[in-house]
């Protein structure tokens, strides 16, 4: 019986991981529409971006809110939607097709690109 239950516990991280990526991809999308200066080229470079995303926010990200603590904290969190800004320029710099403006448009990218993950989140 516990064998079923470890399948089933991996299909559910699975399909988790997709739905992820999928609400990831629609608000890169939304973003891009909305955001002047944010452009996604296609539907390659999308998924491209929304895989790195997750693979950035889960590495990078934990160490650069621990590197910026005492600002994040002056700011009451404020601050991560500059580290996401960053986070977004350094994807615009990787991913062919991904073009991000400015450091000015990856954080309002940033607040816009978490507004829409929240709405999509509360959908599911």
């Amino acid at each position: 019986m516990a064998i079923f239950g470890d399948r089933k516990r991996k299909e559910s991280k699975i399909q988790g991981m997709l739905v992820r990526l999928i609400i990831n991809a629609i608000a890169f999308y939304v973003t891009a529409r909305i955001v002047p200066g944010m452009d996604i080229a296609g539907w390659e470079s999308l998924i491209v971006v929304a895989v790195l995303w997750g693979v950035l926010t889960m590495i990078l990200k934990p160490i650069l809110i621990i590197l910026t603590l005492p600002i994040n904290i002056m700011t009451l969190g404020l601050f991560t939607f500059v580290i996401n800004g960053v986070l977004l320029m350094i994807l615009g710099a990787i991913v062919p097709g991904f073009i991000v403006g400015g450091l000015g448009t990856a954080i309002l990218a940033s607040i816009v690109l978490s507004l829409v993950n929240m709405v999509l989140e509360n959908l599911r």
